[in-house]
C-alpha cells in the first residue's frame, strides 16, 4: 500500500525558510511525478512544484518560482520542498502527491493517484 507522509511544517515568521519532506513507501515510482500542492482556508488547492522521479524534470507555479525548490532523493524515496522568504500568504496546508500526469496535466491535482495527509505551514507577519 502506497503511503506518503509529509513533515517539516510549522510556525515561522515572514522572511524565514522551511524545508518540507515527503516520505514515500509501499511502491516504486519510476515513471511517476511527485508534486507539492497547498490549500489555504477558503481557497482552492494550488499546485506549487513537481519533479519527475526519473530524469528529474522540474515544474513550478509562477507564484513560487525563484522562492521554492523541489528535489528528490531516490535512494531514500523522499521528495522535498525548500521554501525561502516565506510570507503570510504562504500559510496553508501543504500536501505531496504522486501520479503519472502527462506534461500538460502536471499542475492538475486530479492527475495524481496518491496523496499525503498534509502538513500545516503558518507564516506570521
Amino acid at each position: 500500500q502506497v503511503q506518503l507522509v509529509e513533515s517539516g511544517g510549522g510556525l515561522v515568521q515572514a522572511g524565514d525558510s522551511l524545508r518540507l519532506s515527503c516520505a514515500t513507501s509501499g511502491g516504486t515510482f519510476s515513471g511517476y511525478t511527485a508534486s507539492w500542492f497547498r490549500q489555504a482556508p477558503g481557497k482552492e488547492r494550488e499546485f506549487l512544484a513537481g519533479i519527475r522521479w526519473s530524469g528529474g524534470n522540474r515544474y513550478y507555479a509562477d507564484s513560487v518560482k525563484g522562492r521554492f525548490t523541489v528535489s528528490k532523493d531516490v535512494a531514500k524515496n523522499t521528495v522535498s520542498l525548500q521554501m525561502n522568504n516565506l510570507q503570510p500568504e504562504d500559510t496553508a496546508v501543504y500536501y505531496c502527491a504522486v501520479g503519472r500526469p502527462i506534461q500538460s496535466s502536471v499542475r492538475q491535482g486530479g492527475s495524481y493517484y496518491y496523496w499525503g495527509q498534509g502538513t500545516q505551514v503558518t507564516v506570521s507577519s
